[in-house]
């Protein structure tokens, strides 16, 4: 018998896939959802090809739109006649050139909905092809750990006619729906957007869609993002990130080496914007950077508890409240304090009694 939870699941590979399924419910959209969409992959994301520069971005921002879902697309780059142009698309990069940028931009903006196509170049310039589906699913892992509250649409590559890309381009595509399959196995939401209803008419050059291919894109990632809400995956997006910074020193909370190991230390630093001094405050109380959670270690109350980075799990010891200019621990009734007003690089936070000083102060500001 087959079990009701699987349901969803079921429907959003089925939607993706272009199929259907008896006896589940069709699709339909949560107009009521904030989302912001990352567009992120090569020059096809960043849009060549199309007569205005949007890509298949416009049309799917208008699709969406008429849906009723506020809108935001955010990136670090701006690009195209549309209204709201933020994407991360960048001509020419393979998969490893956007796995090195990822996690800033990610982290940052912290997208409900990241929409991926990449590995086009490495096709087509023969770039270490047979690794190449292994470096595409080492970056969906990387997306779903630097915003795990994202769902992420992976395309397949769009026909071309460049020789190089079209002999590897079906085994490349078949290895997608595997990736996507392995990513919802450990419980990621993660779908496969097939992209084959384009053709060769659809292009505009050897490699990028032409005004009628884009749309085609979009008519497949609006049916991604549709299904995946009904699904249940869609949730408001996650706070955006924002530096944050000691009272005392000027220097900002910072992720020891910008490493994601659970029990590495949260320390003050010289403020750099990178993305381990990246912090979303969660509306269940947690502070967050780069999917993990501000953990007084071990679940202790005591002065002098170190503060370190830790997979986020409801815990007590993982809630932080606002509380006279500063974060109090609840569970411990302490506050987040740099030992001694140390003005160190490197000094790692830790629990203390609270009273007002200027190193239990902290100052949220904008990133950047």
């Amino acid at each position: 018998m087959r079990k009701p939870w699987l349901r969803p699941l079921i429907s959003l590979v089925a939607a993706a896939l272009g199929v259907t399924v008896t006896g589940v419910t069709p699709a339909s959209a949560a107009p009521t959802t904030p989302l912001r969409v990352m567009p992120l992959g090569d020059s096809i994301t960043w849009g060549v090809g199309s007569s205005t520069g949007n890509g298949y971005r416009a049309p799917l921002w208008n699709k969406l739109a008429t849906d009723g879902h506020p809108l935001d697309f955010v990136g670090t780059l701006r690009g195209g006649s549309m209204s709201d142009p933020d994407n991360q698309g960048h001509s020419g990069y393979k998969i490893h050139q956007i796995a090195a940028l990822a996690d800033p931009p990610l982290t940052r903006y912290r997208p409900n909905v990241v929409t991926l196509m990449i590995g086009t170049n490495d096709l087509n310039e023969s770039y270490q092809v047979s690794t190449a589906t292994a470096r595409l699913k080492s970056l969906v892992n990387q997306i779903t750990a630097a915003a795990p509250d994202a769902t992420v649409l992976v395309a397949s590559l769009v026909v071309s006619t460049s020789g190089s890309e079209e002999q590897y381009r079906a085994a490349y595509n078949q290895a997608i729906p595997r990736i996507v399959s392995d990513a919802q196995a450990a419980g990621k939401k993660v779908a496969y957007v097939d992209m084959s209803s384009l053709t060769t008419a659809d292009l505009a050059d050897t490699l990028h869609p032409n005004d009628s291919g884009y749309q085609k894109m979009a008519d497949a990632f609006h049916r991604g993002i549709r299904t995946a809400d009904s699904a249940g995956w869609l949730r408001n997006p996650a706070p955006a990130a924002a530096r944050v910074e000691s009272g005392t020193s000027g220097k900002c909370m910072d992720v020891n080496g910008a490493a994601t190991t659970d029990g590495t230390a949260v320390q003050i630093w010289g403020c750099s914007g990178s993305v381990n001094q990246l912090w979303s405050a969660y509306t269940d109380g947690t502070l967050r950077s780069m999917g993990k959670c501000h953990d007084a270690a071990g679940g202790a109350t005591a002065n002098g508890t170190k503060v370190q980075l830790w997979a986020c799990h409801g815990g007590a010891n993982q809630v932080w409240q606002p509380y006279n200019g500063g974060y109090r621990n609840p569970a411990s009734g302490r506050c987040l304090d740099v030992p001694g007003f140390s003005t160190a690089d490197g000094t790692q936070l830790q629990l203390w009694d609270c009273h007002g000083g200027a190193n239990q102060k902290w100052t949220t500001l904008t990133a950047g």
